[in-house]
């Protein structure tokens, strides 16, 4: 399904302050699931098929520069629906659950009579819905569908996807460079699924304010795209990256023995289901355009984090390389948003919370400390910054990343055996940290921590990283300053239940005491 022109979409409103706006906001939140900025059109890539998605932008803001706070689903997920970061959510690893006690949008805007849905991948990690009145999430509701409703007859001798089993399996079977179909037709694909139950929900509360995120699986490996899409690609003329002089030592194990017929394979798999994702994305916005909703609707399009489609060597995320953590981010909302427009500051997914409340004209809610700015300012001046540098962070390997506009640096604690499947083959080798001079080498193929010209610089980010996770710890003064600022950073990256107590803890004591 195609959206509507970005004119329409516009509705060639004058642009307004939030004092004109008389009724309530209603907030759709689309999330791509691992779907790389770079695997769309309109952040400049020709090859991809992504329509709905590069409407949307033409209708509103793209931001170039939107980082996650953690490259892994599950924490930059729950991050971005409490906006704060991971450690203080408690959700730092794949199989945290969200604690009860955390505040999240949905409830926050439930409290002032939002109507809220969520449908499809949620990584809850429990039964919990933590505000959302309607739950169809990945926890069961699409199984149930089918057994009730079972999908159409396949063409016979149909070559279609084995059930994924990554790490079992060889990266060649899970991540499908076999270019094959999910085996379903479009119409009873889980997210064609949710897309739907959300456009009902819309329908139902047209008349209410409401919030509603939709979390599509696609492109998450194995690339899931229906029968009709196969052969969308030509695997053999998919351009495969080529990994710097840098990389041989830290790509995974894993994927080493991929061939380069395997490595195209992967990459048309990937760009089909992002082809998929575009339809459902358009779906959903289009039928807030039909039901007449688009002038008082703020639409948001993100990823939950990036992805490497060969790039460094790697097909995955779990890393501070740009295509880990920078992501898509698009906001329409017409008379508020102008069309077209774009901005290059720095931003993260904490700031989604205050500028969704502040568009919204709500409070942030009572005895909560959120983490991120509002955008706002940078809807009415797209040249502005907003920050001078971004931060995420992934407990797995115990690494943080504090990215400014002309240097990343990359901190590791080098304590812990990664236990996310990603190893490389090296022992832990105790703390380290990368610099990439990002105006030279914007590939990030050269660490350049080692220079002596850059002793002062690399001192200065690691403070810098010590002064933002102390800050935004769920107790900011829980870290003594006597510490040291790798023992303060170690400390944060180290997962809630493994961290060692503090209580009665000597002055100028390490955490290693």
């Amino acid at each position: 399904m195609v959206l509507a022109s970005a004119a329409v979409w516009a509705g060639q409103v004058p642009l307004a302050g939030p004092a004109s706006r008389p009724v309530p906001l209603n907030i759709v939140l689309l999330i791509g699931d691992d779907h790389p900025y770079y695997v769309t059109g309109c952040y400049g890539n020709p090859l991809a098929r992504t329509p709905n998605i590069d409407r949307l932008a033409a209708a509103g803001m793209r931001f170039d520069a939107a980082y996650c706070n953690s490259p892994m689903c599950t924490s930059s997920r729950q991050s971005m629906l409490c906006g704060r970061y991971p450690r203080a959510t408690g959700v730092m690893c794949l199989t945290d659950r969200l604690e009860e006690r955390e505040v999240t949008l949905a409830e926050h805007l439930r409290a002032f009579g939002y109507r809220t849905g969520a449908f499809g991948k949620m990584h809850f990690n429990s039964d919990l819905t933590h505000g959302f009145e309607a739950a169809l999430t990945e926890r069961g509701s699409w199984k149930s569908r089918e057994q009730r409703h079972p999908p159409a007859p396949l063409p016979d001798g149909l070559a279609v996807l084995p059930a994924w089993r990554p790490f079992k399996d060889p990266a060649r079977v899970w991540l499908n460079a076999m270019y094959l179909p999910y085996p379903r037709r479009e119409a009873d694909m889980e997210s064609r699924f949710y897309a739907d139950r959300a456009i009902e929900f819309i329908e139902a509360h047209r008349n209410e304010p409401f919030f509603v995120e939709v979390g599509f699986r696609e492109p998450h490996s194995p690339f899931w795209f229906p029968i009709e899409y196969r052969g969308l690609f030509d695997p053999s003329k998919m351009p495969v990256p080529e990994p710097g002089p840098e990389d041989a030592p830290q790509i995974p194990l894993i994927f080493r023995d991929l061939s380069r017929a395997d490595k195209q394979g992967i990459i048309a798999s990937a760009y089909t289901s992002a082809a998929f994702l575009d339809a459902n994305v358009g779906r959903v916005a289009d039928a807030v355009r039909r039901l007449g909703l688009a002038d008082r609707t703020l639409i948001v399009y993100l990823s939950d984090n990036g992805y490497h489609l060969g790039h460094h060597g790697r097909f995955e995320k779990h890393s501070f390389f740009e295509r880990a953590v920078r992501c898509p981010l698009i906001m329409v909302l017409p008379g508020r948003i102008r069309p077209g427009s774009s901005s290059a500051s720095l931003v993260e997914f904490v700031d989604l919370f205050p500028t969704i409340l502040e568009l919204a004209g709500l409070p942030p809610p009572a005895g909560v400390r959120l983490h991120g700015r509002s955008l706002v300012p940078l809807l009415h001046d797209p040249g502005a910054e907003l920050r001078d540098a971004a931060f995420s962070e992934y407990a797995h390997s115990e690494e943080a990343m504090v990215r400014t506009r002309e240097f990343k640096l990359i901190y590791h604690a080098g304590k812990r055996e990664r236990d996310d499947g990603y190893a490389d083959g090296r022992p832990p080798g105790g703390r380290n940290v990368r610099l990439y001079d990002l105006r030279t080498d914007p590939e990030e193929f050269e660490n350049v921590a080692h220079r002596p010209e850059h002793r002062g610089r690399v001192q200065a980010l690691v403070r810098r990283l010590r002064g933002h996770l102390t800050a935004t710890e769920r107790d900011p003064a829980a870290v003594p300053a006597s510490w040291s600022d790798q023992e303060a950073i170690d400390w944060c990256l180290t997962r809630l239940s493994e961290r060692p107590t503090l209580r009665n803890r000597p002055t100028g004591s390490s955490p290693s005491d």
